[in-house]
This record gives C-alpha cells, structure tokens and sequence, in this order.
C-alpha cells in the first residue's frame, strides 16, 4: 500500500454546500438567510452566550458567594425495619456496624434512620439525623437515639 493508494471511507467525505447560487438550486435569493436582520448580513458574528442585548446572565448574578437555590443535601438512609433484620438486641449500632452487616452501602453521606417497619429489639443507634417516627420507634422499644456530629 502506498500513499495514492489512500482513499477516504465510502460516505465520510461531503460535498460543501454551495448556497446563493441562483433559483435553481433551492438556496438562491437569500440563500437560506431570510430577509434583512443581523444574522443576514455577511460577516455576522454574533457572540457565544449574546441575549440580543439584555443584560447577560453572568452579570445579573452575584460575583461571589453565589450559590444555586437548589442545593439540597442527600443523605444515606436505613429504615428501622432494616436494624430490626440486621442487628441482636443491645447492639450499639453506628455507621461503620451497618456496613459490615451489610445495610449500608458505600456512599459517604450524611446518615439518617427513617421510621419505615417495625422494631421490637432494644439497640443503641449512633446516626448524624434520625426521623421523628423513627425517634419514637426505636425508644419504645427500648433503644436508644445518639445524634453523631459530622
């Protein structure tokens, strides 16, 4: 094989299309442009991120500190009926008991038991946010509820 014998993939290459050449073709008279207005003039370079002259985004917002109202935490959860399953009576129960057991996956966040099932055994759970329900569940069953900063 040698260098003139190189070809390009069959349908890889495209013929430019060559507008503003006459009714014939589909693209004459405005060649696709429409009548008058910015955009049909030629050497209309109009820039990225332009409003058609309101004032742009990046300046109606604030310069530091911004941040997007819609910033919202995500927390890792396990629901009582879960700790009933996984643990004995009298465990203390925490972040790190519940991955060995299996009922805590891998994401590092925020924990927080919700009060979804039943529990009748008495544990000790150590947890960064607990549920009101699940407050309630888990100290009349004889447990107890450890709120662990972050």
């Amino acid at each position: 094989m040698r260098l003139h014998d190189l070809s390009p993939a069959p349908g890889s290459k495209k013929r430019r299309m060559r507008v503003g050449r006459g009714d014939g073709s589909n693209w004459g008279g405005t060649a696709g442009r429409g009548h008058k207005g910015q955009r049909s003039r030629t050497g209309a370079a109009i820039r990225h991120h332009f409003e058609g002259g309101q004032t742009p985004t990046f300046r109606r917002l604030p310069k530091a500190g911004f941040k997007r109202g819609c910033v919202k935490v995500v927390f890792s959860v396990v629901n009582v009926a879960a700790l009933e399953k996984s643990f004995e009576s009298g465990a203390e129960v925490d972040a790190a008991a519940m991955k060995l057991a299996g009922v805590l996956g891998k994401k590092k966040a925020p924990l927080k038991i919700l009060g979804e099932g039943e529990i009748t055994k008495a544990l000790k759970v150590k947890a960064n946010y607990f549920s009101a329900i699940a407050k309630e569940k888990i100290e009349k069953a004889g447990g107890s509820c450890e709120v662990v900063a972050l």
